[in-house]
């Protein structure tokens, strides 16, 4: 069995006489620049296994990897560059349709920017690819910025707060959060135990660390 190309995504426990024919993998990074900058490079590559077309080719194929870099300013989360690069394709006409993205510039990645982007680039309007890539980065960027806001008072001279230890933060967190998915349902427990004055329950992943570092996990929530 050829292995995967991106140990992510191990294969299926089960085998049996399965036999890997395509991979796609996207990457997406997001990187902090200043206090008012949040930068994003997304990437997408589909590759082929060794051999596939060409029987003695020992190595991956690529057929498609695009790269997408956008900058958004904080904390109005406009877009305000937009730059993408067509790695490998298939079709000269492929890259043509660069310059289309730069479209973007202007709009919110928050909230409405997944429908936007649809409208703007879908189908023949744009790049399959990196348009899939598109509506994988605008959740990353959402969620970036926790780490943002963590990052930011550790350099003002805090510890590493919590987007919920004030009300300022947690109404924030409230709103950029609301309706994302069940658990930030506007009519569900963790939106009322927040408008109630209340925390979310530590996440597990902190929980888990807290408790291999020998950490009580409670501590997570009175960092400031």
């Amino acid at each position: 069995m050829t292995p995967a190309f991106d140990e992510i995504t191990p294969h299926p426990d089960d085998l049996g006489e399965l036999e890997l024919i395509h991979e796609r993998s996207y990457v997406i990074r997001a990187y902090r620049k200043g206090d008012d900058t949040l930068v994003l490079r997304g990437a997408v590559r589909d590759q082929k296994p060794p051999g596939l077309y060409l029987a003695e080719d020992p190595d991956p194929l690529t057929i498609h990897h695009m790269v997408v870099d956008l900058h958004v300013a904080v904390p109005s989360l406009e877009i305000v560059h937009a730059n993408v690069v067509f790695e490998m394709h298939p079709h000269t006409l492929c890259p043509t349709i660069a310059t289309h993205y730069r479209d973007l510039i202007g709009l919110s990645i928050a909230r409405g920017f997944i429908n936007k982007v649809r409208d703007m680039f879908g189908g023949p309007r744009g790049c399959t690819h990196t348009t899939a890539l598109l509506l994988a980065m605008a959740p990353v960027a959402i969620q970036s910025m926790w780490s943002f806001q963590m990052r930011q008072a550790q350099q003002a001279g805090a510890s590493a707060d919590t987007p919920f230890s004030s009300p300022e933060g947690r109404q924030r967190s409230l709103m950029m959060n609301l309706n994302t998915c069940h658990v930030w349902a506007e009519d569900g427990q963790q939106i009322q135990t927040l408008r109630d004055g209340g925390q979310p329950e530590v996440p597990i992943w902190i929980t888990q660390r807290f408790e291999k570092l020998g950490l009580d996990p409670e501590a997570w929530r009175n960092r400031a």
